[in-house]
C-alpha cells in the first residue's frame, strides 16, 4: 500500500496540470515581449501553485479513500466467502453425520426385524411342540380310557360267566 502511494506521489509532480503548463509557456512569450515580468503575475503563479497543490491533495485524498474503500470491499468479500465456506463445511458434516446415524438406525431396525422373525419362529415351534404334547397326552388319556373300558368289559364278562357280583360296587362307598 505504501509503495503504491509513493509511486502515485512520484508520478504526480512530474506531470503538471494543463493550466500550469500554459502558464509556463506563456511566461517565455511575455519575457520575449517585456524583459521584466510584472509582479501581479508572480502572485498569480503562486496562487496557481497553491491551487495546484490543493487539487493534487484532493486527488490524492480521493485516491486514498478509493483505495481504502476497495480494500474494505475486498476484506468484506473475503470474510463473506470464508463464512460461506465454513457454513458449507458444517452442512456437509451435518449431512454425513445424519447419513451415518440413519444407516445405523436402519441396521438396528434390520437386526430387530431379524430377531423378531427368529423369536416368532421360536414361538411357532413352541406352539407346535405344545400342540404335539397335548395330542400325545390326549392320545394317552384315550388309550387309558379304552384300556379301562376294555378291562371293565372283561371283568363284567368274567362276573357274568361265574355268576358272582363284584365286591366293590361304585368305588365311593
Amino acid at each position: 500500500m505504501a509503495e503504491e502511494v509513493k509511486k502515485v506521489e512520484a508520478e504526480t509532480p512530474a506531470a503538471p496540470p494543463p493550466a500550469a503548463a500554459e502558464a509556463i509557456k506563456a511566461e517565455p512569450e511575455e519575457k520575449a515581449v517585456s524583459p521584466q515580468p510584472p509582479p501581479p503575475h508572480a502572485e498569480e503563479s503562486k496562487a496557481l501553485a497553491v491551487v495546484k497543490n490543493i487539487a493534487l491533495a484532493e486527488v490524492e485524498k480521493e485516491k486514498r479513500l478509493s483505495f481504502i474503500k476497495a480494500w474494505e470491499e475486498s476484506e468484506k468479500t473475503k470474510a463473506e466467502n470464508k463464512s460461506q465456506k465454513k457454513l458449507s463445511a458444517i452442512v456437509a458434516w451435518e449431512n454425513s453425520k445424519k447419513a451415518a446415524l440413519e444407516a445405523k438406525l436402519r441396521k438396528i431396525e434390520e437386526q430387530l426385524e431379524k430377531k423378531k422373525a427368529e423369536y416368532a419362529e421360536k414361538m411357532k415351534n413352541k406352539v407346535a411342540l405344545l400342540h404335539k404334547e397335548a395330542e400325545e397326552k390326549k392320545a394317552t388319556v384315550h388309550a387309558k380310557r379304552g384300556e379301562e373300558i376294555l378291562k371293565a368289559e372283561e371283568t363284567a364278562a368274567k362276573y357274568r360267566a361265574t355268576g358272582q357280583a363284584p365286591k366293590k360296587f361304585l368305588g365311593c362307598f
